[in-house]
């Protein structure tokens, strides 16, 4: 059986695209819908699938420090202290909003992800803290 890591994107990111569209229609000049913003990346050999459906990510994506930028060692680090803030909120629902934080992440500290993964990874936290005005600790303000 396959497991999903980060599948909560895939649910969290449908529930946030019904409010996002909302923002849209009603004018609100920081959304930007775009047909097809769904970024998938999956490996059956290491059994991992990231699925980030976020209108507008793909978009905000291009206008980011573009692949190799960064290092392997500094992505993996940022989404480490990532993952570990966002599963202690997910694990605290009467502080931080279940709808902003529904699931756990399934990431494997000692798991060789690879640069994609960890680069798309990093940056949907970038996004999701810009987006959602979040702030987990390591990240840009």
């Amino acid at each position: 059986m396959m497991k999903y890591l980060l599948f909560f994107i895939a649910i969290s990111l449908a529930i946030y695209s019904c409010d996002s569209t909302k923002s849209a229609m009603k004018g609100d000049p920081n959304s930007s819908m775009t047909e097809n913003d769904t970024v998938r990346i999956a490996n059956d050999s290491l059994e991992y699938e990231i699925l980030i459906i976020e209108p507008g990510f793909n978009s905000w994506l291009v206008t980011q420090q573009p692949r190799g930028y960064y290092g392997l060692n500094y992505l993996e680090n940022k989404n480490q202290l990532f993952v570990s803030e966002y599963n202690a909120r997910v694990r605290n629902p009467q502080r931080y909003s279940p709808n902003l934080y529904p699931q756990e992440i399934n990431y494997n500290y000692n798991a060789d992800y690879g640069y994609e993964v960890n680069y798309l990874l990093y940056n949907y936290f970038v996004y999701f803290q810009q987006r959602y005005n979040q702030h987990l600790p390591g990240g840009r303000r």
